[in-house]
């Protein structure tokens, strides 16, 4: 076979060092730019061999040929792939921010009317914005913690690289994680604020549709993380402080992100956050969900927009674990405690940085330097720190969250927020259970008796208080059980709206009331748990009894204690013994022989012994009423035998009178109405109350006033008084010491 042979090429005006000497294919001198766009081919006679080079793409610089100096962020922000949205962000309204739009279409109406007639609305139109703006006011100043979510979660809310464009002179993005990955959902760079050099590092969310695609909807995976790793470690090293931004809704939760091994990542983040000797300061400018968010949240000071959220699971999550359903939401929401100020109430977050009305996405630019003056003053206030400082400082933040200690009382403003202690439902406790507990609870008694100890009343208050509520709940399954409930449900509707306004009860609803209970009480025992609220009704009594007992016992002992201390008072009990010695100087055997002026002496300190007595008991609490003895023993000093029989029978008239006017239709209905306006008033009555009751009374007092003032018991009760008080004129003429009081008769009160 013949052989190809190829004459040498050779190329005028090019230098030694372009030339590229190849013996493989027998060329050389062939300049490099040359090999780039010529064709060259070798030619025989009967063969052609050609080639052409495959044309590379031209490296594009990050930085654009024509770099704008003067560009928001500095020159070098040109290195970001985040450029300015071209189009604006299309507007969206959360499902509570309707109002607002009703209030925007009426003055846009009212406008356009203006421009069409020429007329002029501007009144109203300054009055439609005015309580436009009102409006917004009242709903952003009362959020609710489900609304928070929404606003932290509205798509045109400001992003993390936003924010730091607007408060950066300068900012530099840094790239990968040196193993392979540049997690695009974790953003990390430097810049400079006010001329301070510090490492951003945050999550980015898209601001549309294939920004949010990109980004994996600001949930990172395991490079992510470990980007932000080799920044921490990158800024320690430099002395760099970190500023974090959280926004995300968690780590990214697929198979691929656990086998790469997502949660040592997020644990070697958090390991490595509290032995960095820099100051870190992390906010959260939207939702911070569970460890995705606190693999970068490790910090000194934590801060919160308004709006935003910081939680361990979603309330959706929450909800579908509770309640078995996401629609459960915001209860979740309001049960987790997830806002700002929730989160600074218990001293997780350490302060809340505003947001405008609308939230963060109305004026984003504002929001940012709201950001940028709280990161500059928590900066300012970390620097002055040293190392070991700092490091005790992130510590101690943390080590307090949920933590106590045993014997150190609660805080009362801390335990409002406590749990309060569940108590068994009624219905839930055995009848055994309770017998068992009443017993144990009457040995007490009885120990405390025999000793002659106090019994702590905590435990009987608590016993009594819970077989009422054992007994209630008796009452309401006998009621079931007979039928009655729906008829006891509509009186209480009735007697509600009774009660509501100023008019006094109609007679007629307290006959329903009286009716039902006479029902109830006929078919009780007929219940088929009869026997239960008839054994609790029981124990609750002897309970009751005992407290009575335990009670006024107490009572006794301490009015005991206080009337010896005050016989044993010296000047008391000089005056006694001075008594004493006159009476026995004057040789009296017996009261009769006692003079006038030693009598006088003897009442005289009684009454001052009585009145300091009185006084005791007044200190104590207790109401005295004053008794008024009979001056003379009836059988002995009244010459008319028939005096005290006539007495007795009188008093029977007076009762038989006042018996029959109370059972009289008309005065019966005024003590019910009566009655009604007492329980209604309650304990404080108002003025229109107080006079209701009032001209209720002297109704009553009135018609049996009338009754009892008939000529036949006027004339019998005025003879009577006659003869009495001659009794008592000659008793006191022969000096009796058995009191010092007239003979009254007792005319019963009515019973109202």
């Amino acid at each position: 076979m013949a052989s190809i042979t190829q004459p040498p090429v050779t190329f005028t005006g090019t230098a030694a060092s372009d030339l590229l000497r190849s013996s493989s294919n027998g060329v050389s001198g062939i300049p490099l730019k040359a090999l780039g766009r010529a064709r060259f081919s070798t030619r025989r006679r009967d063969l052609a061999v050609s080639a052409k080079l495959r044309k590379v793409k031209k490296h594009e610089y990050p930085w654009p040929d024509d770099a704008d100096p003067n560009v928001k962020g500095g020159v070098l922000s040109h290195l970001s792939y985040f450029k300015p949205m071209k189009e604006k962000p299309k507007p969206v309204t959360l499902d509570f921010e309707k109002p607002l739009v009703d209030f925007e279409k009426k003055i846009i109406d009212v406008r356009k009317m203006a421009d069409e007639t020429g007329l002029d609305f501007t009144d109203q139109i300054i009055s439609l914005e005015n309580k436009y703006q009102q409006a917004l006011k009242d709903l952003y100043t009362h959020l609710t913690p489900i609304q928070r979510v929404n606003i932290a979660r509205h798509p045109n809310r400001p992003t993390f690289l936003d924010h730091v464009f607007s408060i950066t002179e300068k900012f530099v993005e840094l790239h990968g994680d040196r193993a392979g990955y540049d997690d695009p959902a974790i953003v990390t760079g430097i810049g400079t604020i006010d001329g301070e050099r510090y490492m951003f590092m945050g999550h980015q969310k898209g601001r549309n549709t294939k920004e949010n695609i990109q980004r994996n909807f600001g949930m990172p995976t395991p490079h992510g993380y470990r980007k932000a790793l080799r920044m921490m470690y990158y800024a320690d090293h430099h002395g760099f402080p970190i500023i974090t931004f959280i926004d995300t809704p968690g780590a990214f939760a697929d198979l691929k992100s656990e086998e790469l091994g997502q949660g040592e990542a997020i644990a070697h983040n958090l390991r490595t956050m509290f032995g960095l000797k820099v100051p870190i300061v992390s906010i959260v400018i939207g939702e911070g969900g569970s460890g995705g968010a606190l693999a970068i949240g490790c910090a000194n000071k934590l801060l919160m927009l308004e709006n935003a959220v910081f939680y361990v699971a979603s309330p959706e999550a929450c909800a579908a674990i509770l309640w078995k359903s996401a629609k459960a939401s915001p209860k979740a929401a309001e049960k987790l405690r997830i806002t700002g100020t929730e989160l600074c109430k218990l001293q997780i977050a350490d302060g809340i940085i505003p947001e405008p009305l609308g939230g963060a996405h109305v004026d984003p630019s504002w929001t940012s330097q709201q950001i940028k003056a709280a990161i500059v003053e928590s900066m300012n206030e970390l620097k002055e720190m040293n190392t070991e400082d700092l490091l005790k400082h992130r510590m101690l933040k943390f080590r307090k969250i949920g933590g106590f200690q045993e014997g150190i009382p609660i805080d009362p403003k801390r335990k409002v927020n406590m749990k309060k202690k569940e108590e068994p439902m009624a219905g839930q406790i055995s009848d055994k259970e309770l017998e068992g507990e009443v017993e144990k609870l009457k040995q007490q008694i009885l120990k405390a008796k025999e000793s002659s100890t106090e019994l702590s009343e905590s435990g009987l208050n608590e016993m009594i208080a819970k077989l009422k509520r054992e007994v209630d709940h008796e009452f309401n399954e006998a009621v079931k059980a007979m039928g009655l409930n729906e008829r006891l449900e509509m009186l209480r509707e009735e007697f509600s709206k009774a009660n509501s306004g100023d008019q006094i009860m109609h007679p007629g609803l307290m006959d329903k009331i009286d009716k039902l209970i006479d029902e109830f009480n006929q078919g009780l025992s007929e219940a088929p748990n009869y026997a239960s609220l008839k054994n609790k009704l029981g124990m609750l009594k002897d309970l009751c009894r005992a407290k009575n007992e335990e009670k006024v016992a107490s009572l006794k002992l301490e009015i005991n204690k206080k009337f010896n201390e005050v016989l044993d008072r010296p000047e008391i009990k000089q005056k006694m013994e001075a008594l004493k010695a006159e009476v026995e100087s004057s040789g009296a055997t017996s009261s009769e022989d006692i003079d006038e002026e030693l009598k006088k002496k003897i009442l005289q300190t009684r009454k001052e012994i009585e009145a300091e007595l009185v006084q005791v008991l007044e200190s104590m609490g207790l109401g005295v009423e004053t008794v008024k003895s009979v001056s003379v023993d009836l059988s002995q000093q009244i010459p008319l035998p028939d005096v005290k029989g006539r007495i007795e029978n009188l008093n029977e008239k007076v009762n038989q009178k006042i018996e029959e006017v109370m059972h009289s239709p008309d005065v019966k209905n005024l003590v019910e109405t009566l009655k009604m306006e007492v329980a209604k008033a309650g304990n404080i009555p108002d003025s229109a109350s107080k006079s209701k009751i009032e001209a209720l009374e002297q109704q009553i007092r009135m018609k049996v006033s009338d009754a009892i003032n008939s000529s036949e018991l006027k004339e019998e009760l005025e003879e009577l008084t006659g003869e009495i008080l001659k009794v008592n004129e000659s008793s006191l003429q022969n000096g009796s010491l058995k009191g010092d009081s007239p003979v009254e008769v007792n005319v019963p009160a009515s019973n109202s």
